[in-house]
């Protein structure tokens, strides 16, 4: 019989590089968890952790911090927890996703994770940062 959960953790430099890294990790271990890189589910966690990690390079960068990714797999239920955290405590998500200009250059992360996720949010870290979440269904 197979667990319920499936877990996968590791840690990144925060760099567009680690972001990429993190990225290209995510899908890879969607693979061994039998989401092929080209079904739905695969690109869909693609895509939240390419834009969560982005914002932790981005938005919570803390010199000598990297920041960490987690995937959860709920084998009963089919949807796969992500979790980004980074050591910036002061610089906090928004509640809801933010409206992004049309003509804005950036802005639309929060919204592509919002339209995708069942659900996401926010935690604080201990001792200090945070860890953004978001919650995928892939049962499509």
């Amino acid at each position: 019989m197979a667990p319920d959960y499936r877990h996968f953790t590791a840690q990144f430099a925060s760099t567009p590089r680690g972001a990429r890294v993190a990225r290209r990790l995510a899908v890879r271990r969607m693979e061994e968890w039998g989401y092929p890189p080209a079904s739905d589910a695969s690109r869909t966690i693609a895509l939240v952790v390419g834009e969560l990690a982005a914002n932790a390079v981005r938005h919570g960068r803390v010199p000598g911090h990297g920041f960490a990714l987690s995937l959860a797999l709920d084998t009963k239920t089919d949807v796969i927890r992500v979790e980004v955290a980074d050591a910036a405590s002061a610089k906090r998500p928004p509640v809801t996703a933010p409206s992004a200009h049309p003509d804005g250059e950036s802005g639309r992360g929060l919204l592509l994770v919002d339209a995708l996720a069942v659900r996401w949010g926010w935690t604080p870290r201990d001792p200090v940062g945070k860890t953004v979440w978001a919650e995928v269904s892939c049962g499509c």
